[in-house]
């Protein structure tokens, strides 16, 4: 087994470290999408960060958002930001750049009715990205103990067999990081419905078990008032064509990502962890959502495990899939990474634990993943609690 305890990284001015070098350029409210994409278009190379908010909510979306935002801007995958804004949204292109800068973080900011028009805008923003990425260049590497990394884990189209095979591979994973150091954050908090007598033993202190505890029986309440009779079943039709039957039974399965350690910590949606080890973040299921949610806490690169084949990856954040199963894998070899199907077929879970970190160590130094590659960034997508306005 690999005693590997480092790793090469980008140490920014406020000290985290990244796995990526990424300009990014991202909207403050979804109006300035089209720019965004424009930018994208002319200077090859940048991260685009589209997402669908930033204006006509109030109260508690408002500060998720903000937060959310912020928190992305900082991301230590990310070498400079470009923010684009409308001028009228309510989360001003100005009023982010001045908080993701707190981080010392580049970042420039424009708005698309100040520049004159979204193609003005535009060629205006192409000007401030290909600087940034001229200037990305002398960034280097350098080494940085495994105790710098914070890990996603996430599941998505999960089937019968990802509690045998993916999820409790990661898990052991998970439980080599921890060892050594790193964070690991476990999220989805509606897909721990049932779990919660199990997870909150599992606390480091008794105050974060009931924390642990009320995360997710909120979840299981919120789920009960949408669902009704149906909640119990609250479960995707793919996951119940791979064999599912019940929350309960994808609930078990999930919470093996986070392997055996100590809970240490319960965080809010997209807010950084203060304390090491295993740590689950308050969030939806919805997986781009969730992903979202780990991103902006922090995360450097994010495991995704997978039984129907999902091929969704994230902006500026490597994302490593992981197949339940054989057939899955060979269907859709092109966008998977791992197959832990192989423990169907005699390989152990040890064995299929060290092939996920040798290949994590790979994409910490900056070995692509299927997604990558295949270029599947996918959206920002924030999580809401409310209606549109």
């Amino acid at each position: 087994m690999s005693e590997k305890k480092t790793f090469l990284g980008y140490r920014r001015p406020d000290g985290r470290v990244g796995v990526r070098n990424h300009v990014a350029v991202m909207p403050s409210v979804a109006c300035a999408n089209g720019v965004v994409s424009a930018i994208a278009a002319r200077v090859p190379g940048v991260a685009a960060m589209p997402h669908g908010h930033g204006c006509g909510r109030g109260g508690e979306d408002l500060g998720i958002h903000y937060r959310t935002l912020t928190n992305l801007g900082r991301h230590p995958n990310i070498y400079g930001l470009l923010l684009v804004g409308l001028g009228c949204e309510a989360l001003r292109a100005s009023y982010l750049a001045e908080n993701v800068s707190t981080s010392g973080k580049k970042v420039r900011y424009l708005d698309i009715q100040e520049a004159g028009g979204s193609r003005r805008a535009a060629e205006k923003g192409a000007e401030m990205a290909l600087e940034m990425l001229r200037e990305a260049q002398s960034a280097q590497r350098e080494e940085v103990p495994l105790s710098e990394l914070a890990l996603g884990l996430e599941c998505g189209g999960s089937d019968a067999f990802s509690g045998i095979t993916a999820n409790p591979s990661v898990g052991l994973l998970a439980d080599w990081l921890v060892e050594r150091g790193a964070t690991v954050m476990l999220t989805e908090t509606t897909e721990m419905i049932g779990t919660a007598h199990i997870l909150e033993r599992r606390a480091a202190d008794p105050e974060t078990g009931r924390e642990v505890r009320a995360r997710i029986e909120a979840a299981e309440r919120r789920t009960r008032e949408i669902l009704g009779p149906f909640a119990p079943l609250a479960i995707a039709p793919g996951n119940m064509d791979g064999g599912m039957s019940s929350i309960r039974e994808k609930s078990l399965g999930c919470i093996l990502k986070g392997g055996g350690s100590s809970i240490r910590e319960v965080v809010d949606y997209a807010r950084p962890p203060t304390r090491k080890g295993l740590v689950i973040m308050d969030g939806p299921g919805y997986d781009v959502e969730s992903m979202t949610g780990l991103a902006a806490a922090g995360c450097q690169v994010i495991v995704f495990t997978t039984g129907r084949g999902n091929p969704i990856g994230f902006p500026a954040v490597p994302v490593i899939k992981v197949a339940s199963n054989s057939r899955l894998y060979k269907a859709m070899e092109e966008d998977m990474d791992v197959n832990a199907g192989a423990v169907l077929e005699g390989k152990s879970l040890q064995e299929v634990a060290l092939e996920l970190r040798m290949l994590l160590l790979r994409v910490l130094e900056g070995e692509p993943t299927k997604a990558e590659v295949n270029r599947q960034e996918g959206i920002l997508c924030l999580y809401t609690t409310t209606p549109s306005l």
